[in-house]
C-alpha cells in the first residue's frame, strides 16, 4: 500500500469500532479547516480518530482553540506560545512585566474546561527571534508545568541541546510530549528518560529521514504517540495537500511496518500512552 495512492475517500464505508486513535497534535482551529472542519471531524470519528488535542501557539489563539474543544466531545486544547509567535508577544528585550503578564495569562487559559496541557512551546534556532529570548518565554511554560503539574507539548528544532539543557532545569512531573521528533535514538533514549514522550507524524513515511526512523524502530514503544500536525506536516506522496488528522491511521500504519508490528499493538499503545499522559478519559 503506498500512501500516495490514498484519499480520505478510499477508506473503508463502514464506521471503524476498533481500534481508536488518538492524535496528540492537530492545528484544527487554524484557518484551512474553516471551510469544511465539521466533515473532516466526522470523518476522522469514521476512521476511529476520537480524540484530538488542539496546541497553542498565541494569547489571541486560544480562545479558538477553546471552543472547539468544548464543541466537540473529543477535543481537548492546550495554551501555550509558539516560538514562531514570540515575536509578536514582545519586541527587544523581555521585561519582567511581560513575563509576570504571560504566566498570568497562562495561568488564566489553563483553568478553562478540557485545557489539558501547555503549549505548543519550545525552542527553533532556525528563526530570528533570538534563542535568549525564546528561552525566557520557554521558560515560564516550565516554571507553571513543574507548579500546576501540568504535561508540555514542545517545539524544538535546531536548538535540542538548548532545550534538554533547559529542561533539566526544571522537575517537570508531569513530562510532556516533544512534538514532530526528528532525531537519533540516544536523543529520543535522553528525552523519554526525562519523562518525554516522542510524537510520531507524517515523517516517518520518507525513506529519506533515515535517522528519524532509525530511532522510532528501536525506541520503546512507551515512548510514542501519534500526531498529524495537521494541516502540516503531509504523509509521502502528498505534498503540497493539505494534511488532515483523518488520515492517523496511515501513520499508525507506517509506524507499524517500520516496527514490523501488527498495527493494532501500534494503536493500543500509543492511545494508551496518550491517555496516561494527558489523563484523558
Amino acid at each position: 500500500m503506498t500512501f500516495s495512492s490514498l484519499e480520505p475517500s478510499s477508506f473503508s464505508d463502514s464506521p471503524v469500532s476498533s481500534p481508536q486513535f488518538i492524535d496528540t497534535h492537530c492545528h484544527f482551529d487554524f484557518a484551512p479547516f474553516d471551510v469544511d472542519r465539521e466533515k473532516v471531524w466526522q470523518a476522522c470519528q469514521h476512521q476511529g480518530v476520537v480524540r484530538m488535542i488542539v496546541p497553542g501557539v498565541a494569547p489571541d489563539q486560544w480562545s479558538k482553540a477553546a471552543q472547539l474543544s468544548e464543541r466537540y466531545a473529543g477535543i481537548y486544547h492546550a495554551a501555550g506560545v509558539h516560538p514562531w509567535w514570540v515575536d509578536k508577544l514582545v519586541q527587544g528585550e523581555v521585561s519582567k512585566l511581560q513575563l509576570a503578564d504571560l504566566r498570568e495569562q497562562l495561568t488564566f487559559a489553563l483553568k478553562v474546561s478540557k485545557c489539558i496541557a501547555l503549549g505548543e512551546c519550545g525552542l527553533d534556532g532556525a528563526i530570528a527571534t533570538p534563542l535568549a529570548t525564546q528561552q525566557q518565554i520557554l521558560a515560564v511554560h516550565l516554571e507553571l508545568a513543574q507548579e500546576l503539574k501540568k504535561p508540555l507539548i514542545i517545539h524544538c528544532h535546531k536548538a535540542h541541546n538548548e532545550l534538554i539543557t533547559q529542561l533539566k532545569h526544571h522537575q517537570l512531573s508531569a513530562g510532556g510530549v516533544i512534538h514532530a521528533f526528528s532525531g537519533s535514538l540516544e536523543m529520543a533514549q535522553t528525552y523519554h528518560e526525562m519523562g518525554f514522550l516522542l510524537g510520531i507524524g507524517g515523517t516517518i513515511t520518507y525513506e529519506r529521514a533515515k535517522k528519524t526512523r532509525n530511532a522510532i524502530k528501536h525506541i520503546a514503544l512507551d515512548a510514542l504517540v501519534l500526531e498529524s500536525d495537521a494541516p502540516d506536516m503531509p504523509l509521502q506522496g502528498r505534498q503540497g495537500q493539505r494534511n488532515s488528522p483523518e488520515l492517523l491511521p496511515l501513520i499508525a500504519q507506517a509506524l507499524a511496518e517500520l516496527r514490523e508490528v501488527p498495527v493494532d499493538e501500534i494503536t493500543r499503545a500509543t492511545s494508551v500512552n496518550a491517555r496516561r499522559l494527558f489523563a484523558l478519559a
